[in-house]
């Protein structure tokens, strides 16, 4: 691999020139050079890099509670699957290379060709490193070092990709933030919380809300909420 004219990001991460094309981009994910911390994304000819640690009760435990449920709502019956961090989504028609906090993809939707797992190389049958194409989920989490990329750039990209439905919480404030938005043409739709808070959810079929309250020890938990569509 060339190491002709890299970007060295805080002596912690090295960017090789040709990364900013997208195909190399892609290898280089797949690489042993690839860092093994940190994210970092492809989006439109730009690569963002973020090795900021994730707040433990703003963002870590909210991402366990939400792939958590989800998986008990979508895995377990036995619907699809459910990834969580370091799962790259890869859409080459828009240019996107991103790993979402939390990534929910239906059998139904691999099996008609919409996603596939592209398989590891040089490892056995059954191994997978990527996803290339549209899930029907992502979940982004919002944190201090990636605010407009998690509220403008990805939601726009992600629509641009033909992602079903994409989910944003923001627990950083007062007050906890949780959206659903939905496609709706070439954008996406915020779906309108009713006066309980409650939002339907197209992909689970379910109307969901996100709750949080302080533990004993003054930490915040969280408990997504769910109930079949009347």
């Amino acid at each position: 691999m060339s190491r002709a004219a890299a970007v060295i990001l805080d002596d912690q991460v090295r960017i090789p020139a040709e990364a900013f094309r997208f195909e190399f981009f892609r290898r280089w994910s797949r690489s042993d050079d690839f860092p093994d911390r940190g994210r970092i994304d492809y989006l439109e000819g730009e690569v963002e890099v973020d090795m900021s640690p994730e707040d433990l009760y703003t963002h870590g435990v909210v991402k366990t509670t939400l792939a958590a449920e989800l998986h008990a709502l979508v895995a377990v019956p036995g619907h699809g699957a459910v990834f969580v961090d370091s799962t790259r989504v890869t859409v080459p028609e828009t240019g996107l290379s991103a790993e979402p906090d939390v990534v929910a993809v239906t059998w139904k939707r691999l099996q008609s060709g919409l996603v596939r797992e592209v398989p590891a190389s040089g490892k056995g049958a059954g191994c997978f490193v990527e996803l290339e194409g549209s899930p029907d989920l992502v979940v982004e989490i919002v944190s201090d070092s990636s605010v407009k990329k998690d509220l403008r750039r990805l939601p726009r990209l992600y629509a641009r990709s033909r992602i079903p439905e994409l989910w944003i919480v923001d627990a950083r404030g007062e007050e906890l933030v949780f959206r659903i938005a939905t496609l709706a043409g070439s954008s996406y739709r915020r779906r309108r919380p009713d006066r309980d808070g409650w939002l339907e959810s197209p992909f689970l079929g379910r109307r969901v809300r996100l709750v949080r309250e302080l533990n004993a020890f003054s930490r915040w938990q969280y408990r997504l909420e769910h109930q079949r569509e009347e």
